[in-house]
């Protein structure tokens, strides 16, 4: 038998919602030899995956390291040379906080073929859902995307950046770092600014919580939000509670 080609596939899962992958993504996994996936992908995901693949789950969420990083670049060039076509499947987009960079790098490095499906980011899908723009004539015309725990383990310096600006900021994996969020946002005097946070955005699970910089961490405690979560800071977040109104209106006039 014909030894089949070494090649890494690094696949976006999206945000969470199952219709939220691309048609090309559903493509490759069907072609795939052996899938690693992560915990923040859609198990429902799997049901599209070629039947005769083997599945290997290897974590990636805080406090679920199933392998370390180092092991999951071995583990793809290992299977690639024993199995053929490894995908790695990851929640999102793989190129946004997803490491995908660097297991591509990796494998090429070790004379793998490569290539990306890029994904749904959750820090753009997952505000819509809650019909949360990052951009709004007249509100905001940018939007920061920043991580909220670098790989020292501390927050982003952009963060601070971010509070100095006009624009939406999302911070993803800054749930740990809330407090100091708000501190940097209250230095700035943006005490009012209004606040999202949409924790297991797009899927049955999603819950958020809506308030201020100064009320947030309150809201927080209230509702019990934790990770997975994304916080969005920015007057866009009010769009959200403006639409809401319109359609209770709407609604008031129908049943009068």
């Amino acid at each position: 038998m014909m030894k089949k080609q070494p090649k890494l596939t690094v696949v976006g899962a999206g945000p969470g919602d199952t219709d939220l992958i691309t048609l090309k993504a559903i493509k490759v996994l069907k072609q795939a030899d052996v899938v690693l996936y992560d915990a923040l992908v859609n198990p429902k995901l799997l049901n599209f995956v070629n039947p005769l693949a083997e599945l290997i789950f290897v974590g990636k969420r805080k406090g679920c390291y199933r392998y370390q990083q180092e092991q999951i670049n071995e583990l793809i060039v290992q299977r690639g040379l024993t199995h053929g076509h490894v995908v790695r499947l990851k929640g999102g987009d793989p190129f946004i906080f997803g490491r995908g960079a660097e297991e591509m790098q990796y494998a090429a490095a070790h004379e793998l073929e490569v290539a990306v499906v890029p994904g749904i980011s959750s820090s753009l899908a997952v505000p819509a859902y809650q019909n949360i723009p990052l951009t709004k004539r007249g509100s905001a015309e940018s939007f920061w995307v920043i991580t909220g725990t670098t790989k020292e383990h501390q927050l982003s310096n952009d963060v601070a950046l971010a509070a100095k600006s006009n624009a939406t900021v999302v911070i993803l994996m800054g749930m740990g770092k809330l407090a100091e969020i708000v501190r940097l946002f209250q230095r700035e005097g943006k005490d009012t600014l209004p606040v999202a946070i949409i924790q297991n955005g797009t899927t049955p699970e999603e819950k958020i919580g809506v308030g201020t910089v100064n009320t947030i961490t309150t809201i927080v405690q209230k509702k019990g939000l934790s990770n997975p979560a994304i916080i969005v800071l920015g007057s866009v977040v009010s769009h959200r509670q403006e639409l809401l109104q319109l359609q209770r209106e709407i609604t008031l006039k129908a049943v009068v």
